[in-house]
């Protein structure tokens, strides 16, 4: 039987309250600030996901608002090639890092704290940037990249 090297599939949360992002900081590598999410497991749905992993690193219980994107460039993981459904969602209270997260907290979207791990600042920046003109601007650079190919 062939063995076959498919992508992973993982969630991330845009867990948004005014103008502040939840965020958090990693207790294992790949070191750094990351927007809360993980692995889907297996027999789980993407939202069934994000929804637990908010939860298991953020303590908080979200409102997930809408699917925002999905991130699939090979090299966003150093670990492995992953493939995130991003939703963007909403919650009360005030985050208490669990789990992989060291520290979650609210970081005003105009002052975001470095490093930020895997792709997630170029993340909250096409959010940042869909917020301003609808576009989706990883979609433009995917498209990019597959015309150079």
């Amino acid at each position: 039987m062939p063995e076959y090297k498919n992508p992973t599939p993982t969630v991330d949360i845009l867990i948004l309250k005014d103008d502040h992002i939840v965020l958090i900081k990693r207790k294992n590598p790949p070191h750094g600030w990351a927007i809360p999410g993980g692995f889907v497991d297996e027999g789980e749905s993407v939202e069934h996901a994000a929804i637990r992993e908010a939860k298991e690193e953020t303590g908080l219980d979200v409102h997930l608002t809408s699917l925002f994107y999905v991130y699939s460039d090979p090299s966003r993981d150093s670990r492995q090639h992953t493939m995130s459904t991003v939703f963007t969602a909403t919650a009360d209270g005030l985050p208490n890092g669990d789990d992989d997260a060291e520290i979650a907290q609210y970081f005003p979207l105009s002052n975001l704290p470095s490093p930020m791990a895997f792709d997630h600042a170029t993340i909250i920046a096409d959010y940042l940037e869909f917020c301003k003109t609808g576009k989706q601007p990883e979609l433009q650079r995917a498209l990019k990249r597959m015309r150079k190919a």
